[in-house]
């Protein structure tokens, strides 16, 4: 079931923390550079830009091993995912 979650911290290019989560939410099938890798401030700001402070529909299809909620990530009708995913190919 997704539920609409306001953005509150873009922690990298594929994980986030929203106002009502106590841990952060982790965008499925996105795998950004790690902060300290190559491209990985250019990844987190292009997040940043699309969904920090904005309202997000959240589809959690599982947890990873850190408790953080794995999910597909909607703005409006865009998926968030599928936007990352072509950044971090760029």
């Amino acid at each position: 079931m997704a539920r609409k979650e306001k953005v509150t911290k873009i922690i990298d290019g594929d994980t986030f923390e929203t106002a009502s989560r106590k841990n952060p939410v982790r965008l499925a099938n996105v795998d950004a550079p790690e902060k300290g890798q190559r491209g990985s401030a250019k990844t987190k700001e292009a997040l940043s830009r699309m969904i920090e402070g904005e309202e997000v529909r959240i589809d959690t299809v599982s947890r990873d091993k850190y408790g953080r909620a794995v999910a597909n990530v909607y703005l409006g009708r865009e998926s968030v995912n599928k936007k990352m995913q072509k950044k971090i190919k760029q």
